[in-house]
């Protein structure tokens, strides 16, 4: 997630781990490809038919996940042709496979047609339907975003410090004792809308 909140002060992070993923997987052909991958599908001309994708297009999202270390290649040759490169889910690669399942399920809830989802996951081992659960670290199932809460991580990296330093620190600039162990005036009443300000009604979410 890009925001947290520490106490009521809004926590924006530039290091967002979503938007670095995204940076490697958000496209269509992308995720076909990977979709293909978890099939069992090894091979440039079975995943450019099974995809669709332009030669060029698939070449270059091949070239971009082995280079980020989510496929690598395996050398292979036909009797009689050339050496060629498979492409194999690295463990890094196997990982995005919930990721995979829940894009899915939200588009088996969503956007399946009339006759239902066109595929069903089972489990190899019992046959029964494979399900995503949500469950904290403690095993308490999570029903939801609204029963979350985000914090800032120790790699967290604030996009408005400064910003985040006036809300959190009152002006108290007016309290500062004057040589006679008395104070100036009291504190300034911040201005609405001011960085530090506390929310108009009309400015509460």
């Amino acid at each position: 997630m890009s925001e947290a909140t520490l106490g009521n002060v809004p926590f924006r992070v530039d290091n967002c781990s979503i938007e670095r993923t995204l940076a490697i997987l958000g496209e269509k052909w992308t995720f076909l490809v990977l979709r293909e991958a978890f099939s069992g599908v090894r091979r440039f001309a079975d995943m450019q038919a099974a995809t669709g994708a332009p030669r060029q297009v698939l070449s270059a999202r091949l070239a971009r996940l082995v280079e980020e270390g989510l496929l690598r290649k395996v050398p292979y040759r036909e009797p009689g042709q050339r050496q060629r490169d498979e492409y194999r889910l690295t463990e890094m690669g196997r990982d995005l496979y919930p990721v995979m399942v829940a894009l899915m399920h939200w588009g088996d809830r969503y956007r399946s047609g009339p006759g239902g989802p066109p595929v069903l996951l089972t489990h190899r081992g019992c046959g029964a339907l494979v399900e995503q659960h949500f469950r904290c670290a403690e095993g308490h199932e999570v029903a939801g975003p609204r029963e979350v809460t985000p914090l800032p991580g120790p790699g967290a990296r604030n996009t408005a410090p400064a910003v985040a330093t006036a809300r959190a620190t009152p002006d108290t600039a007016g309290d500062r004792p004057r040589g006679d162990g008395s104070s100036a005036a009291g504190p300034a009443t911040p201005r609405a809308g001011a960085a530090g300000a506390p929310p108009r009604g009309g400015d509460t979410p």
